[in-house]
């Protein structure tokens, strides 16, 4: 019987917030401060907990860290007095209500034009209101909006667009009241664009880590960015975790990987006009040339799942919207080989929506979890973290024989004198 979506998602919280609390401290081994593969996957909140409540905003991520997650992601955008504040994209149009504040009415445009199209984002116009174009005294007067019409648009209006400034207070403030150590794993946003409009992201990235004590090694950091330059920069400068992502288009009918602009190659790397990098596309990331290259810079890759487990188009077609009329290809072996190389592997990202998973799931979001945690996965991205953090006691429970007693263990006060601390040394 296929597992409705409401269903899935009861499971998953009521296993989050139950069953989870019992087994803890074996999840959270890991909270960042090492730089060896973490002995469970990371759940890392994408744009908080996005499936529920409007992205990039502290209540989102706050939401995430209730429901478990051990890191947080802020998108980084600059405004147009330098500050960084969490957007997914500069364009605003579409996760604000910008458009209902008619004072901001004269600052929609066309960004770039086709004769100038350095000047665009990362090559294509858009039309909107930018981040760039406002101050933070401005931004501070609009509310964040749901990006996506089928989650839920009650809480559209209601909250800030928050600084990294106030995210990272809100993990650490987070950390103290939860007893674990919530980290941070912010996104620069076309980081080449940003330098052409003189306000370049990495500086003032690193100078808010410094101030709030994260600008080391042992920060419960990871920085992240699909341009290549800006990860190498990153690494004069900072001894931080940086994680270079690799994108693709979309998938084509039989599997294979479709690279079209902007989403062919590194931007930077289309700036560059190199010939030996036009020639290149993110597929090259994935190469094992492509995976020593980034060891040499970088700590890890955040590939598209799709780089690990493709789909491909039934025969005949399925029936269903998106990826349910599809069907899952075999796994690649990109996590091997990047961990051969000493990397981590942090893929993105899962949601619970039915239309949005392979047939093979059933409808049921926990199965592709499982899928990838058994993988060998690192850390998943997930807008639900609830049901990613479910999924991982599941993959526990499956794949240690110890974990259910760790799951169902009495709390030491009522254990009457009984000494069974060797039952659960590996819980800890």
């Amino acid at each position: 019987m296929r597992t409705t979506l409401a269903g899935a998602a009861t499971l998953a919280l009521a296993f989050a917030l139950g069953a989870f609390t019992g087994a803890a401290k074996a999840d959270r081994r890991h909270d960042g401060h090492d730089a060896d593969r973490p002995k469970a996957p990371l759940v890392i909140g994408h744009r908080g907990a996005s499936g529920y409540l409007p992205e990039h905003t502290l209540e989102s991520y706050a939401l995430a860290i209730e429901l478990g997650a051990d890191f947080i992601e802020p998108d980084l955008v600059a405004t147009k007095d330098g500050h960084l504040i969490a957007r997914h994209e500069p364009n605003i149009t579409g996760t604000t209500d910008v458009a209902q504040h008619p004072e901001f009415a004269n600052r929609k445009r066309v960004k770039g034009n086709v004769d100038n199209p350095a000047a665009s984002v990362d090559g294509v116009l858009e039309e909107g209101w930018f981040a760039f174009d406002f101050t933070l005294a401005e931004i501070k007067t609009l509310r964040a909006v749901q990006a996506f019409g089928e989650r839920p648009q009650q809480f559209n209006g209601k909250f800030e667009i928050p600084t990294f400034d106030e995210v990272i207070r809100l993990a650490k403030r987070k950390s103290r009241q939860a007893g674990r150590t919530i980290g941070v794993y912010p996104e620069t946003k076309h980081p080449t664009l940003h330098q052409t409009l003189g306000l370049p992201l990495e500086q003032r990235l690193l100078n808010v880590l410094t101030r709030h004590g994260w600008n080391d090694r042992e920060a419960p950091v990871f920085i992240q960015s699909f341009e290549q330059s800006n990860l190498k920069a990153l690494r004069k400068m900072t001894r931080v975790k940086l994680v270079q992502l690799v994108d693709a288009d979309d998938v084509n009918a039989d599997g294979t990987l479709a690279f079209v602009a902007p989403f062919d190659r590194p931007y930077d790397w289309t700036a560059s006009g190199n010939p030996v990098l036009m020639a290149r596309n993110f597929g090259y990331f994935a190469t094992d040339a492509g995976l020593k290259e980034i060891a040499t810079y970088a700590d890890g890759i955040g590939p598209w799942k799709r780089y690990i487990v493709s789909t491909v188009v039934t025969d005949p077609p399925g029936t269903g919207p998106g990826e349910a009329a599809r069907k899952l290809r075999p796994a690649t072996d990109l996590i091997a080989r990047a961990h051969r190389e000493g990397l981590l592997v942090h893929t993105w990202t899962f949601r619970n929506e039915q239309r949005r998973l392979a047939s093979d799931y059933g409808g049921n979001p926990v199965q592709e979890y499982l899928q990838f945690y058994a993988l060998g996965i690192d850390g998943v991205f997930s807008d639900f973290p609830d049901t990613a953090v479910a999924a991982r006691v599941l993959h526990r429970l499956l794949g240690h024989g110890n974990h259910a007693a760790c799951l169902t263990r009495e709390d030491r006060e009522d254990r009457e004198g009984r000494d069974d601390h060797e039952d659960h040394k590996d819980c800890d």
